[in-house]
């Protein structure tokens, strides 16, 4: 009977464990965006509504990156490879997107910034990242994205020593929303009837 106790303790801490396991891998990342977003850890950038920061007489160069994720159909490029502006000055950067294809294709854009010490300091105030995007066939959007950097950086022993950061962006295909398929569907279904009559 002890025995018996024992393998249903055993087997009972072990299914607790699974299922912390489990809970805790699902919780890992929100915790760790959420993380990243609160230390710029990674280099992700802060967020604010507007910039109230002083401009200082220390200038920084500001570069621009575009990637697509493997199938993402669109072309994606900066209008602008390299901006230089004072540190807490706000700046406004471009970017373009295209759908080259014969259906509406809905976009997502990860972001991040190198070096990754001076991530917490570069802060977005407004950018197409914050939504997904969905372009019809054909296409062609010219998205902005205002930034500063954070004159707080002069005071960090890292970043500091930093004179040009590098904002890159990745889009990766999305389902489309509801909405977009619904007018797609009812589209295709008007076609389909005038190509029969």
């Amino acid at each position: 009977m002890n025995r018996q106790k024992r393998n249903k303790n055993t087997i009972l801490s072990l299914l607790t464990l699974v299922l912390f396991m489990g809970m805790a891998s699902f919780a890992s990342v929100p915790l760790y965006d959420w993380f990243c977003r609160v230390t710029g850890y990674g280099g992700t950038p802060s967020l604010s509504a507007e910039n109230n920061s002083g401009v200082l007489e220390e200038s920084i160069k500001i570069r621009f990156d575009a990637s697509l994720q493997k199938d993402m159909p669109w072309n994606f490029k900066p209008l602008q490879y390299e901006v230089e502006i004072n540190i807490g000055e706000s700046g406004l950067a471009f970017y373009e997107a295209f759908n080259p294809t014969d259906r509406p294709v809905a976009g997502q854009a990860s972001f991040n910034v190198v070096p990754f010490s001076a991530g917490q300091y570069f802060t977005k105030i407004d950018c197409f990242c914050f939504v997904e995007q969905v372009l019809q066939p054909g296409e062609k959007v010219t998205m902005p994205v205002s930034f500063y950097i954070d004159p707080e950086i002069i005071n960090d022993r890292e970043a500091k020593f930093v004179k040009s950061v590098t904002l890159s962006y990745t889009f990766y295909e999305i389902d489309l929303p509801s909405e977009v398929l619904k007018t797609t569907k009812n589209n295709f279904d008007l076609k389909r009837k005038i190509e029969i009559h």
